[in-house]
């Protein structure tokens, strides 16, 4: 019983900490890139400089 009342108070404090966490992130926060998008964006670059990208 003891056990079941410890599991569930730090189930309950690492939510809470967790919480805390991601208030304090601001939120213009920019997401990473997924990956395989550097090669994307590499293609759009060189099509912008209007160079071939070579393969």
């Amino acid at each position: 019983m003891i056990r079941l009342l410890l599991t569930g108070l730090f189930a309950y404090i690492a939510y809470r900490v967790a919480v805390r966490i991601i208030d304090e992130v601001p939120g213009d926060v920019a997401p990473l890139d997924m990956p395989g998008d550097e090669r994307r964006a590499l293609r759009r670059q060189s099509a912008a400089m209007g160079v071939e990208p070579k393969r």
